[in-house]
Order: structure tokens, then C-alpha cells, then sequence
């Protein structure tokens, strides 16, 4: 019988490993609660981290199997990889023409009068062929898995019909079958009402009847997001759409309080997941979500995007919510989709600690898609790691974003640069 080849390699010595490891779930984090590692390893099996500890004592328990020893010779730091659990990059064309009229003081109607706002972009996706968008898809993805970014969640909501939205997730599928990066879909359907419909309710009857079964026999999707604002669909309709989509056996999520409150409390009535945006959340809507158990994911790109206040993040994690950190990236509101830079300056502005930062776009964010494998380096995570070029991990936020990983790990497989 022939000896199964072993599969283990040693990396490391690492001057530091961030291992985000033993950290709450919920409420504030003490930068004396990160579990630092120095000069450590990791010993990782296909794509599995086996241990992480003392790199001596892990070259000792290496050498008890075959396996391949990856040297880092250089001072750097390893987090695990970073997951974005909140964009839009499934798209087509640009709304670069909407941020300059943004900028110069033109209001959100006045640009959608002169055929700029969403249905521009739903236009554009509209005319992509799937290939088009799976191209376009690709590029982002690669972009964003350069700068660290491992997981990432991607919506629908540009197509706004049965057929294209299905095209969109279909494409978004495809990439994640082809691409290292992995992509958690969600659709997004209720993004807003479509011009073919002139009623909202009825719109979502239509998801609900023909769309939604249709996702869950081709297994597109196992999460729906729904867009609750005044431009969008009310508390009532959106409530009613949530607890039926609950029925179908998906998971909820909510774009919620990004200009007024109201979708935060049908987030913790419907049992979702995470509640998405914020900015306009106070005590009230922080003590609703924290009593349902609802994630507060942040998303200062749109902030950044918008010029308008960043989501409440400090008085959240004093409340006792799980926040955590997202891009938002998408074509209008949220183009840089720079997750590392975006989260250095919410916790600069918001008074994070390196800890709660750090863990808002590693282990919470994780735990805001239910992902309950990876955002922690540790024994029977995915080996999803990313190393910075730095014997400190607290200059990582520090350069704001502009210090990069230069050695990325995805399942235990260094990726190279492009």
C-alpha cells in the first residue's frame, strides 16, 4: 500500500502573527485582548491552519511529517485575510459624471433627471452580456484579493427584472467557481422599484413568486438584501417581503437607516442577519439591534462617497453591538472600495481601537455572513492569511491603507502580484 503524500507546510517565522483569536463577538475590544504572536508560524494541511504557536516549536512538529518549509525572510506582520462583507461590484459602466455633479451641489433628484442616479447603472448592467459582466467582475475581484481582501460578499440589484437578475448572479457564480477570491452572493432584487412597475408592492410579489424559487433551484443565492428607504420600499412592504423570503429559506440582510431610521427595526422584526449602513442610527435603534442580536455592519465608503457623517460605530460597540466593517463599493455612492484604507479612517474618526477595527473587517465581519471558518488564524480555520511588510502590527493602521500585504495565502496557497 503506498504512503499517502503528506501535505503540511511550515510558514514563517513570522515577527508577529495578529491570530484575532479569543476575541467577544459583541461589544467593545481592548487592544489588550489581541493575541499576538512573535517570531511564530503557521503549519497549515491542504487548506487548513494545524497550528499556530512558536515557530522553533512548530519546525519540531513539522519535521515529525514530509513537509514544505516556506521562509519568510524579511521583519512581517500576518493577519488572516480580510473579508468584505458588503459590495455591489457586479456591474457594468460608471457614474463618474453623478459624483462630479455630486461634488459641484447638484442634489440627488437633479442628477437623476439628467439620467444619472441607479437606474443608469441598471441601464448599463442591463446591456453587458454575462461575459461582460463576469470580465468586469474578475477585475474587481483581483483588485480587491491584491490589497488582502480573501472573502467578499457581492449583491445583485442592478438587473431589476427575473431574468437579468438571475444573469447578474449567474455571473457572479461563475467567478467564484474560476477566481481565488471567494465570493458570497446575495440578491438584491428590492434594490428599488424598477420603471417597468409602477407599484413597489407588486414588484416584490414578483420577486417573491418567480425570482426567488428560481435562485433557490439553481442555487445561486441563499441570501436576500432589501433596500428600506423613502427613494426605496417602506417599513411595512419590506417587513412583509423579509418574513417571506425567511419562509424560502434564506438568510436576511437589510440596507438600513442610511438617510432615516425605520430599517433597523424591521431588521430585529424580521431576524436578520446584519443591518447594513447605519449613519442615521441613535440609541434607540442600537438598543433594537443589539437586543435581536442583529450584526451592525458599517460601510464608511458611502460615507466617504457621499460627504455625510460615518455611521455611529463607537456608540454601537459601547451598546453591545457586533460591528463590523464594509466597502459598500458600487458605482454611484461607494467607487474607491479600499476596505483597509476605508476602515483606518473610521476608526480614526470614531476613536477604534486597533483591536476593533482589525476585527470589524477579520472575525465580525465573518460572523456578519455567518462564516464561521475563517477571520481568525487558529486550528481548523481556513488558511487565509495576508502578510505586511512591517515588524509592528499597529503601523497597519497607521499608514492609513497605505501599507499593502506583499505575501497573500488563500486556502493555504500563496498567491503571487500581479
Amino acid at each position: 500500500m503506498n504512503k499517502k503524500t503528506s501535505t503540511y507546510t511550515l510558514i514563517g517565522p513570522f515577527s508577529q502573527i495578529v491570530t484575532m483569536a479569543h476575541l467577544p463577538k459583541t461589544g467593545p475590544i481592548p487592544d489588550e485582548q489581541l493575541h499576538v504572536l512573535e517570531q511564530a508560524g503557521v503549519l497549515v494541511q491542504d487548506d487548513q491552519i494545524v497550528r499556530v504557536g512558536d515557530y522553533i516549536k512548530l519546525m519540531q512538529e513539522a519535521e515529525q511529517h514530509d513537509y514544505a518549509l516556506v521562509k519568510v525572510e524579511s521583519p512581517m506582520v500576518l493577519l488572516p485575510g480580510f473579508i468584505d462583507a458588503h459590495t455591489h461590484i457586479c456591474f457594468a459602466g460608471s457614474r463618474a459624471n453623478d459624483y462630479a455633479m455630486r461634488v459641484a451641489g447638484k442634489s440627488y433628484l437633479e442628477i437623476a433627471r439628467n439620467g444619472g442616479g441607479i437606474l443608469d447603472t441598471v441601464r448599463k448592467t442591463r446591456e453587458a452580456t454575462l461575459i461582460e459582466l463576469v470580465n468586469l467582475l474578475k477585475k474587481r475581484c483581483d483588485r480587491h484579493l491584491q490589497e488582502g481582501v480573501t472573502t467578499c460578499e457581492v449583491k445583485s440589484g442592478y438587473g431589476l427584472t427575473v431574468e437579468e437578475e438571475i444573469k447578474m448572479l449567474e455571473a457572479i457564480q461563475l467567478v467564484n467557481k474560476h477566481h481565488t477570491l471567494d465570493l458570497i452572493p446575495t440578491c438584491l432584487a428590492a434594490h428599488m422599484r424598477p420603471p417597468e412597475h409602477t407599484d413597489s408592492g407588486k414588484y416584490l410579489e414578483c420577486i417573491l413568486n418567480e425570482l426567488l424559487p428560481a435562485i433557490k433551484e439553481q442555487d445561486l443565492a441563499n441570501r436576500i438584501d432589501i433596500f428600506i428607504e423613502d427613494t426605496a420600499f417602506t417599513e411595512l412592504e419590506s417587513l412583509e417581503y423579509l418574513v417571506a423570503a425567511k419562509k424560502l429559506g434564506f438568510e436576511l440582510t437589510v440596507h438600513a437607516d442610511q438617510f432615516s431610521t425605520g430599517g433597523s427595526r424591521v431588521a430585529a422584526e424580521a431576524g436578520a442577519v446584519s443591518a447594513d449602513h447605519l449613519e442615521a442610527s441613535g440609541e434607540d435603534e442600537i438598543a433594537l439591534l443589539r437586543d435581536a442580536g442583529v450584526v451592525a455592519t458599517v460601510l464608511p465608503g458611502a460615507s466617504l462617497g457621499l460627504g455625510m457623517q460615518y455611521a455611529p460605530a463607537r456608540k454601537m460597540l459601547d451598546g453591545g453591538l457586533c460591528v463590523a466593517i464594509a466597502t459598500d463599493w458600487n458605482p454611484g455612492s461607494a467607487p474607491m472600495g479600499d476596505l483597509l484604507m476605508q476602515a483606518a479612517l473610521l476608526g480614526a474618526s470614531e476613536k477604534l481601537t486597533t483591536a476593533e477595527t482589525l476585527a470589524g473587517i477579520t472575525s465580525r465581519a465573518a460572523h456578519a455572513l455567518r462564516l464561521s471558518d475563517r477571520g481568525v488564524l487558529s486550528n481548523g480555520f481556513l488558511a487565509d492569511m495576508i502578510a505586511f511588510p512591517t515588524d509592528n502590527y499597529k503601523e497597519i493602521l497607521y499608514f492609513q491603507g497605505k501599507m499593502k500585504p506583499t505575501r497573500i495565502w488563500k486556502k493555504g496557497k500563496e498567491i503571487s502580484h500581479q
